[in-house]
Order: C-alpha cells, then sequence, then structure tokens
C-alpha cells in the first residue's frame, strides 16, 4: 500500500484545496503625453453582474486555458484590441477571495493605437495616472465577514458547542476616489497589491 501513495505523491503538484471559480485581469498600460496610467472599465449598465462597477479588463478562465490567456483575450474582446497591440509585461500576484474565487493579475502595456471598447461589456473607460496611486493612500476598511450561518451547523460535534470560540474572518477594503470614480473591491485590491511592488 505504500508503494500506491509513494508513486501517487512522487511527482504531484500541490493546488488550492477546494473548488474555486477563476479570473483574470490585466493592469493595462498606456503613455499619453509621456504620463502613464492604468485603464478602468465602467462595467455595462445591460449587465447582470456588477453593472455600473469599475473593474479591470478581464473575466472567467475557460475550461482548459491558462489565466495569462485568459487576460489578453478578454482585454482584447472588451477593449477591441488586437494582440499585438498589448505586450505582457509580466505576472502581478494572485488574489484569492473569501467567496470562492482566485483572481490572477497581469501587467500589460499597450503598445499602440485607440481603445473602443465593446458596447456589450463596456459602458466607457476612463485613465488614471500611475502617480496618483503612487502618491496618495486609498482610504482603508477592515470589513467583518460572516456570520456563520448556524440553522442546522452540528454544533453538538464540537467540543464546546455553541460556545465555541470560531475564528471571526476580515477582509480588507481599500477606495480611491478619483474624478468622481471610485475604485473598490478585489479591482482596488489588485491595485493597492501592484503599487506595493512598484514601491519595493
Amino acid at each position: 500500500m505504500i508503494n500506491k501513495v509513494e508513486e501517487i505523491f512522487k511527482d504531484r503538484i500541490p493546488k488550492v484545496i477546494g473548488e474555486f471559480d477563476k479570473s483574470a485581469v490585466m493592469i493595462l498600460l498606456v503613455e499619453d503625453n509621456d504620463e502613464l496610467s492604468i485603464v478602468f472599465e465602467v462595467r455595462a449598465l445591460k449587465l447582470r453582474s456588477q453593472p455600473g462597477d469599475v473593474c479591470l479588463p478581464g473575466g472567467r478562465v475557460e475550461l482548459n486555458e491558462d489565466p495569462k490567456e485568459t487576460s489578453v483575450r478578454e482585454t482584447m474582446e472588451e477593449l477591441n484590441l488586437e494582440r499585438d497591440q498589448i505586450k505582457i509585461i509580466g505576472d502581478m500576484d494572485y488574489y484569492i477571495s473569501p467567496y470562492g474565487n482566485i483572481m490572477y493579475a497581469y501587467v500589460g502595456y499597450l503598445k499602440y493605437g485607440e481603445i473602443n471598447p465593446s458596447e456589450d461589456e463596456v459602458d466607457h473607460i476612463f485613465k488614471v495616472p500611475l502617480k496618483f496611486f503612487l502618491e496618495g493612500e486609498p482610504l482603508y476598511y477592515n470589513m467583518e465577514i460572516g456570520p456563520l450561518k448556524q440553522e442546522g451547523f452540528p454544533f453538538h460535534l464540537i467540543n464546546g458547542g455553541k460556545d465555541y470560540k470560531f475564528r471571526k474572518g476580515f477582509l480588507d477594503q481599500y477606495f480611491y476616489e478619483y474624478n468622481n470614480y471610485v475604485i473598490w473591491g478585489f479591482t482596488a485590491q489588485i491595485i493597492k497589491s501592484f503599487i506595493k511592488v512598484l514601491e519595493k
């Protein structure tokens, strides 16, 4: 039996425990008048999921698709760009949310051309100078997540029952306000991490 266990684990590549939806976004940099900016989208108002929210170009990773390919494909589709207009600079850290999602992020650069976003997915785009993020801090809020849904929970199987000292979950929430736009949620989390990498 130990031989079978050894055979299974010999070259096994570890993965995150649990089932997660996977998505990928791109921090797309553009240069206008010698100023580097990040492109943000305002999601189309007719979308079922998060209409009108500010986000980065990106979307769900399809079956057998590499997340980096997803970020490029979605950026092309949402912003009506060709592949050779986008230069991939590198990988950002990925984010595992407490809501069952892994979000991969990549840094890209628009080499040439104009952006004409898809009306089906994007209401409009706006650009934020990189120096805005480098020179200012976002509003920060530490949000408690939960609470534990108690109905039907088998407390009798736990030492201490209902009095067990369950850990509380917290989620860092960042808010960037720029020209009447609010960048928050996972998008702000990724931007905050991106800026942290640049500052190092």
